[in-house]
């Protein structure tokens, strides 16, 4: 924590002015904090005990202070911003709250899925928007975990996509036109935004603004005829019951050939997102009848939701 109250009340922050050895109490829970600093330890307040605290669960690691920092320094000088905010309500603290309507989460360490879903809901019971941006264990590489499945964000211009933020190259990363393809592996396009360099409320609204349409080349696998027939063989849950799915349709996965299996990288599908709340049926059925009119053996050219969209409109709709 880098925000604390005196006894007698005041409220004061560690990076914005220096702290004497004295009682300090949690602004949110009231229970007593110590100051930490030295050499080798950067200034922060830190509970005496967890037990009696419903806000905070557990310490915070260097990595989660550092980003919080950027964030806060960031943010001051364009726009109202708190840092370690109380929301008494949810029982929550917001990392940075911006503006009285927005609260951006730093998370770099697991949580479960039950948790980050109560703690995103509870910022939204209370009318805010909530910001998660991903610490270095839970940067997306090849594979989405299940967690990270709860992290992404969707929007018309840029698909699926996820924050990250790195302290080592001082960027905060967009992954977005987030896909896979039929072996789980993740593909995407990366944005990086220099640490203090622009507006980083504008930054935020990348995602949303017009822009030229993205778009990247995947190539097919001509091998996922025999990868698929190997996963019925030992049985995976999953293609087991995609299996179970087909012979409910009257067909069979292990008759299918290469071009039945097109497209073969798709958007990501999950039964639900804790972050996403709009339906998204429309860009699967136009996603895929764009790839019915644009068969090829090869390559996939991947887009956003919106070209889709543009797509079905123009050459679909009567």
């Amino acid at each position: 924590m880098f925000v604390a109250r005196e006894t007698k009340g005041k409220i004061v922050n560690v990076l914005e002015e220096k702290c004497e050895k004295q009682d300090y109490f949690c602004p949110a829970c009231g229970g007593r904090v110590i100051l930490r600093q030295g050499k080798r330890v950067r200034t922060h307040f830190a509970h005496e005990t967890l037990k009696d605290c419903l806000f905070v669960f557990e310490n915070e690691s260097p990595e989660h202070l550092n980003n919080k920092e950027v964030l806060y320094q960031w943010l001051k000088n364009e726009t109202k911003v708190q840092l370690e905010y109380p929301i008494h309500e949810i029982k929550q603290i917001a990392d940075v709250f911006v503006n009285n309507n927005l609260a951006l989460e730093v998370q770099c360490s697991y949580l479960p899925q039950e948790k980050l879903k109560e703690r995103s809901e509870g910022y939204r019971s209370q009318g805010f928007e909530v910001l998660w941006l991903l610490g270095k264990k839970l940067w997306l590489k090849e594979r989405l975990t299940p967690l990270q499945y709860h992290f992404l964000y969707f929007s018309q211009n840029m698909g699926f996509y996820a924050w990250e933020l790195d302290q080592d190259k001082q960027v905060l990363r967009l992954k977005y036109l987030l896909h896979q393809d039929l072996r789980g592996k993740l593909y995407y396009k990366i944005k990086e935004f220099a640490f203090y360099k622009g507006s980083l409320l504008e930054i935020f609204r990348v995602p949303f603004k017009r822009q030229q349409i993205s778009n990247f080349r995947v190539f097919e696998d001509k091998q996922i005829c025999h990868y698929i027939q190997q996963q019925l063989y030992y049985q995976n849950p999953f293609w087991m019951k995609q299996q179970a799915e087909a012979y409910q349709k009257g067909e069979n996965l292990l008759t299918f050939s290469l071009k039945d299996w097109y497209p073969q990288v798709k958007p990501i599908l999950a039964n639900d997102f804790c972050q996403i709340s709009q339906d998204l049926s429309s860009y699967y059925t136009n996603f895929q009848t764009y790839y019915q009119t644009k068969m090829q053996n090869d390559f996939q050219n991947l887009y956003p939701p919106a070209f889709y969209h543009q797509y079905f409109r123009e050459n679909v709709v009567k």
